[in-house]
């Protein structure tokens, strides 16, 4: 999810635990949790600090090693060791109890959504991303703002926000049987599907469709009920030429590799130079596949200049980043 997003769940997970005996019945506690509760749902994306170095390194590690079943351990342990320096003689146990929620909802809610996260290393490295909810949801947002305006003006903080919960709940329910219908749809339209990858957009009943079957990549949109095939290419194997060979091994395209599920490729051949450009087709904007990564080799298969990341124009591309005009 997002940072707006995250912050208000910390804020209502804040005010759910003072339904806990211990943390309610004392004010210094209540403030200790909702300090930590408000820390745990932004710690695991600490990460973002990466894309300060290269598109590279924050493709790769975004949403890795910080969202792991040890890291959810180790964020709770500092956080809560933390807080209780600040507010020594508050329950421990408690106030670690509640952090370690924030902490591991904030990863939670992260599987739903097109993007995913790896919770489950070190046991495995694959990308979880059900692709029910979009990185920020209205409604999920505007839950929480309504929940907290209630807080605010005198509603018990507690029940309201355990209504909340149970709201929000349902909403998930709902997003997952939206979800499992389109699934269906596309296996009844599609023959030998091997992959679906559905991506909620802002529109409640608005989808990005990428599907794979076993000739074809179809990118497609669902909306209002209505499924729409917007582009479609030939599922081509990427050729272990000595040129996409020399390819790969640069950090850029690696890094894309190692993120992206579903996309295919190009190779220009040009004077002076080669191009090869690999294409994310799970991002599709005004008919432009702004996710890429693109690698140019001299004639000796030697890497010139690489980038991977979002761009929205070829003219953009090669101005940004000096590389070698086609």
């Amino acid at each position: 999810m997002d940072t707006a997003t995250h912050v208000v769940m910390g804020i209502a997970l804040g005010g759910a635990a003072t339904l806990d005996p211990v943390i309610g019945s004392d004010p210094a506690a209540s403030h200790a949790v909702m300090a930590a509760v408000l820390l745990g749902s932004q710690a695991p994306d600490l990460d973002t600090i990466l894309k300060l170095r290269n598109n590279a390194v924050y493709i790769r590690n975004h949403r890795g090693i910080t969202h792991s079943m040890p890291a959810v351990l180790i964020w709770s342990v500092l956080i809560t060791a933390l807080i209780y320096f600040l507010f020594p003689g508050v329950d421990l146990l408690h106030l670690g109890i509640w952090t370690f929620i924030a902490v591991a909802l904030h990863v939670f809610v992260d599987i739903f959504n097109a993007y995913g996260t790896q919770a489950l290393r070190p046991f495995s490295h694959k990308w979880i991303a059900l692709g029910l909810i979009n990185t920020f949801d209205p409604i999920i947002f505007s839950i929480h703002a309504l929940a907290i305006a209630i807080w605010v003006f005198g509603a018990p903080q507690g029940y309201t926000f355990a209504i909340m919960f149970a709201v929000l709940a349902g909403y998930y329910v709902v997003r997952y049987i939206m979800n499992k219908k389109i699934v269906h749809e596309i296996k009844e339209r599609f023959n030998n599907v091997t992959g679906i990858i559905i991506s909620p957009t802002l529109r409640f009943r608005s989808w990005h469709l990428a599907v794979t079957t076993e000739s074809h990549f179809y990118v497609a949109r669902h909306v209002k009920g209505v499924l729409t095939v917007l582009d479609e290419f030939d599922r081509v194997p990427v050729p272990q030429t000595e040129m996409i060979k020399a390819a790969e091994e640069d950090h850029n395209i690696s890094a894309f590799l190692s993120f992206s599920p579903v996309y295919r490729w190009e190779v220009e051949e040009f004077s002076d130079h080669y191009e090869v450009r690999f294409i994310d087709l799970r991002y599709r904007s005004k008919g432009y596949y702004p996710f890429v990564a693109i690698v140019q080799l001299d004639s000796s298969l030697k890497i010139v200049s690489s980038y991977t990341g979002w761009i929205f124009s070829e003219e953009k591309l090669r101005k940004k980043l000096h590389i070698i005009p086609d």
